[in-house]
């Protein structure tokens, strides 16, 4: 079982700006794709960004233009950053690496233990 460790949530009000890290273990940032998805209460888990591990980013629609996906990779990190939060932003922050099938999908092999990011005036 591959490790990741996200970090970063926290409570924010809406406007505000919040940067996630997921910390993978080095085969894993090194060979495989790493995306990031969240889950509001009562929702399915959605994509909302990926990292390849050749450094492309995909975005899903929802959080373009607002958010961010990169990498360091003397830390093994990858970060999302995330900028102009609203409300809806809400919700259980995961990274996962190793997608399955389309980047999309919540079908990855290993998956972090989230992060909560609350987004409330």
């Amino acid at each position: 079982q591959e490790q990741l460790v996200e970090s970063g949530g926290g409570l924010v009000q809406p406007g505000d700006s919040l940067r996630l890290s997921c910390v993978a273990s080095q085969r894993v940032f090194d060979y495989y794709d790493i995306g990031w998805f969240r889950q509001a209460p009562g929702s399915e888990r959605e994509a909302i960004s990926l990292m390849t591990s050749t450094g492309l980013t995909h975005y899903a629609d929802s959080v373009k233009g607002r958010f961010t996906i990169s990498r360091d990779n003397a830390k093994k990190t990858i970060y999302l950053e995330m900028k102009t939060l609203k409300t809806e932003d809400t919700g259980v922050y995961y990274c996962a690496a190793n997608p399955l099938r389309n980047w999309w999908e919540p079908n990855y092999a290993w998956w972090g233990q989230g992060t909560q990011v609350t987004v409330s005036s």
